[in-house]
């Protein structure tokens, strides 16, 4: 199935019912008197996020969803029927935006959550409604009310634990499929990952994690350079980043700022999150060549750094059980 995570759709909710003029036309009744009935209400449009999709591929090919006019009023003071609503379903993590891609209309986090994103407009009044005292036959109907419409953008944000970022070719897609029963591309060129992946980690019977693999960052992603970081969304809500660099190469420290730079010109709260540094492919490298590199990287940082392996899954165990432990901090944290 094709990965997308970014759609604009148009919307419209069902107009209400007109109102209608009627009188009570009756054998043996002296005095009939005005009964037209109401207008049913319109159909309103209304957001589900859903289990079991992971993509906007609907929304690719079907952009404009209207719901259906309500019915009109009739005689005997019948009200018309409320139309049906229209119901998007949605992957959970899908961001409702307004046409400005600005404006948040609803986040959808939760499984099974609702938002009515266009309500439905009003049948309007039949004659009965205005019958007064005074004004015994009014002649008065009123039109149904326009429901609303609008474009929207869906941005769907992966729902995620830890976050996996780096270079390309920094061996991201290798350490996935090592720790989890992902299988994402690897080959040894860059960009080989084109699209977001997600792999669940289980540290034991008890403990797992999702983590997510994006393509890799390069300089000036945030200007549009390589793939840029319209990717970066899908790990806005981890509770952790893994920054992989790539040991091979012979500048691991300019390939971590590259990368933390692209980060703090994407924001959303990137920057920030807790970060744990990992020097991975140490089967490329001679000792003397982990130690310098591991040391130049640490002084930048002022803490230790993760030596790992993700061909020879060396120091892996240790490095998820620290991504492990800060995913439960973060819930501890989240849940107080």
């Amino acid at each position: 199935m094709k990965f997308l995570d970014e759609a604009k759709i148009w919307v419209k909710a069902g107009d209400g019912g007109d109102g209608v003029i009627a009188f009570r036309r009756e054998k043996y009744i002296e005095f009939g008197g005005p009964d037209g009935g109401n207008g049913g209400k319109g159909g309103d449009i209304i957001v589900e996020a859903v289990p079991g999709l992971n993509t906007l591929i609907d929304y690719r090919y079907a952009q404009h969803f209207k719901a259906r006019k309500g019915g009109n009023g009739a005689g005997s003071d019948r009200t018309g029927a409320g139309s049906d609503d229209v119901v998007l379903k949605v992957p959970v993590g899908t961001v409702i935006l307004d046409e400005d891609k600005e404006t948040v209309l609803a986040d959808m986090v939760e499984e099974g959550q609702r938002a009515v994103i266009c309500r439905g407009g009003d049948g309007g009044h039949g004659n009965a409604h205005f019958k007064t005292s005074t004004n015994r036959a009014p002649r008065r109907a009123d039109k149904g009310y326009p429901g609303e419409e609008r474009w929207l953008w869906l941005r769907l944000k992966l729902i995620a634990d830890a976050g996996l970022v780096g270079l390309p070719n920094a061996g991201k897609s290798t350490f996935l499929s090592v720790v989890s029963a992902a299988k994402p591309k690897i080959a040894d060129y860059p960009f080989t990952t084109l699209n977001p992946q997600l792999g669940v980690v289980r540290l034991n019977a008890t403990e797992e994690f999702v983590l997510a693999d994006i393509p890799g960052l390069i300089e000036g992603a945030a200007e549009g350079a390589g793939l840029g970081t319209r990717f970066l969304g899908h790990v806005e809500r981890t509770a952790v980043l893994l920054h992989l660099i790539d040991g091979s190469q012979p500048d691991p420290v300019g390939a971590y700022e590259t990368v933390r730079r692209e980060l703090e010109e994407y924001g959303g709260g990137l920057i920030d999150k807790p970060e744990i540094v990992a020097l991975n492919k140490l089967d490329a490298m001679t000792p003397q060549a982990r130690a310098s590199r591991a040391k130049a990287l640490e002084r930048v940082l002022g803490r230790p750094v993760r030596l790992i392996s993700g061909a020879t899954q060396e120091g892996v165990p240790e490095t998820l059980r620290e991504l492990a432990d800060t995913i439960h901090r973060h819930r501890e944290e989240q849940g107080a």
